[in-house]
């Protein structure tokens, strides 16, 4: 007993001593997975075809088509837009223009970088010219930003895009701008906090914490990680609220104007990354508890089967009739890649791969010049009303394809999705070797090993649609390095080949690291089966799916162009076929029995996510209900019984349904009521 209360007050002494010792920067948690330079990978087949449509529509030329980003820019030195809009077009628009090696473009989005960088004041603060500083002929400095300075939050998108300039180029200005921003930042927010000016700087502080972190990687600079900690001191809570549950459980229940902030879903899906950044920083476990805890919750609560939560604009519940934000998704994605960046977590792999392949494509036109403000799971039709949104807009334009329907942040910031998604297919892992832990076409170049050897790898597959990914390696010299690969956790059965040769894996949902000898022309593939499966959602409907893909009704199109004379032109889409269906019991209990998959189009080189373009259809029994029927546009759910069945009347003949992939439709079912 003696020992083990002298082992206990060693213990004791230990943590407090050495605890308190610890630095800031050696509590530091450096990432499990290093992002690679942009540009270092370069989109193959189906998605470099989808970066291409981007480039040459809105993307690549939102500054000629939209007056707010081209005409008098703040971000040019002019008197117009200063605030978020620019910056979030550009935080795409930079990634796009490297990934494609488009030196046009990439000229295009230099312009503004470089008009910010030279015009950084003497102070260090950065942005378009403000008011003040035109009426008084000064310049903001630490002792007159209150009164002189702007918001912060625009600033926090704008150091995002100087990171990706900088991954992409090495351009040392990039670090000496930061490095004096920075400085000027610690000192200005004591006296101008982060909410001087709007809530959006303190709902969305985890970017700017980010930024400083990252700058402390580069520099060790300690005084970047005093700054984190003060703009999280000055912060939404998040990391707490996700942790402690209260909140999502309050979000849940409440939709009026009370602390509608706090679970607005661009805010939520900027902020899932906060517990991540924050366990970065203090090496805290306590951190990444809490993240498991709020995604999980989150995606109970408010999870839609497309992989993204409600977000119209505020989280909504689990309802397959309710709607989602376009930023909303591409703010989550990016955070997602962010998180398995940190913690090198497979399980938000898979929900970034879920969220990119099934909620992503659908919400924008096959040119990218149009998209919806909201989508909804279960849509069918798109036009022109108040549906069931918390924020249904007077002007009724939320849920058409527009090009400025509903608020045009989604216009600039829809470009980040696609491009950072590609950028973020391969990470470098901690013994100078690669990870592969989300997959899609492309070619990645890059060093390895002890020695820094060169290497190219070309990931041949039309991924998410077919079950296999074939790497093909080049090098001049072998070379011994670790290569990571994430095993879904929806594969029950994966398998590996080097060079034909079989490798034992253990199970799935996990990152197989092969650490062996690599040489010229090795060939390493790899093989998922997917499997038909069935998921439970919000008013006890049923969803198919297929590894990484969910399914919905395959419903005929009519397309209608309008014009709205705030807002432009528009499309709504009707459906042309029937949709009120549910799916038969014994399909749903015995999918493998009951429901057949067929390759009915190969995906080339210029695949578009459409309908004509579905290469994979599910045929599964199904009979129709007379009595659900759309209510000024919304199929409000028909109600089950606890075994999950819709008691009411059906009818007596049994047809066979076709379904294809969420992100090729605009008008759908994906969340089924079941039938017998």
């Amino acid at each position: 007993m003696k020992h083990i209360l002298l082992s206990l007050i060693v213990c004791l002494i230990s943590i407090h001593v050495f605890g308190q010792s610890l630095s800031e920067a050696e509590k530091f948690v450096p990432p499990v997975y290093q992002e690679l330079p942009l540009g270092a990978i370069q989109p193959d087949g189906w998605l470099k075809h989808q970066l291409q449509i981007m480039r040459n529509g809105t993307s690549g030329h939102l500054d000629e088509v939209y007056a707010k980003i081209g005409k008098d820019n703040g971000w040019l030195g002019g008197t117009g837009d200063a605030w978020e809009e620019t910056p979030y077009w550009l935080d795409g628009a930079v990634p796009l223009a490297w990934l494609l090696k488009d030196l046009t473009l990439q000229k295009k989005v230099k312009k503004y970088i470089d008009w910010t960088i030279e015009h950084q004041r003497s102070s260090g603060y950065f942005g378009g010219i403000t008011n003040y500083e035109l009426q008084n002929d000064t310049t903001v400095t630490v002792k007159n930003m209150k009164e002189a300075g702007a918001d912060w939050w625009p600033k926090m998108v704008m150091l995002k895009v100087m990171k990706q300039y900088y991954q992409a180029t090495g351009d040392p200005r990039v670090i000496g701008f930061m490095k004096k921003y920075f400085q000027f930042q610690i000192n200005a927010l004591k006296n101008a906090p982060l909410g001087q000016w709007t809530e959006w700087a303190t709902s969305r502080g985890t970017e700017n914490v980010m930024m400083a972190q990252w700058l402390f990687q580069v520099t060790k600079d300690e005084s970047l990680l005093e700054l984190a900690s003060l703009i999280e001191s000055q912060s939404f809570s998040w990391s707490e609220w996700f942790g402690n549950r209260d909140w999502v459980i309050w979000a849940a229940a409440y939709q009026n104007g009370d602390r509608w902030m706090h679970r607005h879903g661009v805010n939520v899906g900027m902020a899932i990354k906060s517990p991540a950044i924050n366990y970065q920083r203090t090496g805290d476990q306590k951190y990444l508890k809490a993240l498991k805890t709020g995604f999980t919750d989150l995606m109970t609560l408010h999870g839609l089967p497309m992989g993204i939560f409600s977000a119209d604009e505020d989280l909504h519940g689990n309802d397959p009739i309710q709607g989602t934000e376009l930023c909303a998704i591409v703010e989550s994605m990016y955070s997602l890649e962010e998180i398995g960046s940190i913690t090198g977590d497979p399980f938000y792999m898979d929900a970034l791969e879920r969220m990119a392949f099934n909620a992503l494509p659908s919400q924008t036109t096959d040119d990218y010049n149009n998209k919806q403000y909201f989508q909804i799971a279960n849509q069918v039709q798109i036009s022109r009303g108040v549906f069931n949104f918390s924020l249904p807009f007077d002007r009724e334009m939320n849920n058409v394809l527009g090009m400025r329907s509903g608020y045009t942040c989604c216009l600039a910031n829809m470009h980040q999705g696609w491009p950072k998604f590609a950028q973020h297919l391969w990470y470098k892992n901690e013994k100078n070797g690669l990870a592969a832990l989300v997959f899609s076409p492309n070619t990645v170049k890059t060093t390895v090993g002890s020695d820094n050897t060169e290497i190219e790898i070309v990931e041949n597959t039309t991924y998410p649609f077919d079950e296999k990914i074939q790497f093909d390696l080049k090098m001049k010299n072998s070379v011994e390095f670790p290569f990571d690969i994430r095993i879904p956790a929806w594969c029950k059965n994966p398998s590996i080949k080097i060079n034909g040769k079989k490798l034992p894996i253990e199970n799935n949902g996990q990152i197989v690291s092969i650490n062996r000898k690599w040489s010229n022309l090795d060939q390493l593939v790899v093989y998922f089966p997917m499997e038909v499966t069935t998921s439970n959602w919000g008013r006890n409907s049923t969803a198919i799916e297929r590894g990484p893909l969910v399914y919905a009704l395959k419903i005929k199109e009519r397309w209608e162009k309008g014009n709205d004379e705030k807002e432009g032109d528009y499309f709504s889409v009707f459906p042309e076929s029937d949709w009120n269906y549910g799916l038969v019991q014994d399909a749903v209990q015995n999918p493998k029995e009951h429901i057949n998959v067929s390759a009915v189009k190969t995906v080339n080189s210029d695949f578009v996510w459409n309908l004509s373009h579905a290469p994979i259809e599910i045929s599964v029994p199904g009979k129709q209900i007379p009595g659900w029927k759309a209510i000024e546009g919304v199929a409000y759910q028909p109600v089950t019984a606890r075994d999950g069945i819709y008691k009411g009347k059906v009818s007596e003949k049994t047809e066979q349904l076709t379904l294809v992939p969420i992100g090729c439709t605009k008008v759908r079912i994906v969340a089924f009521p079941v039938v017998k």
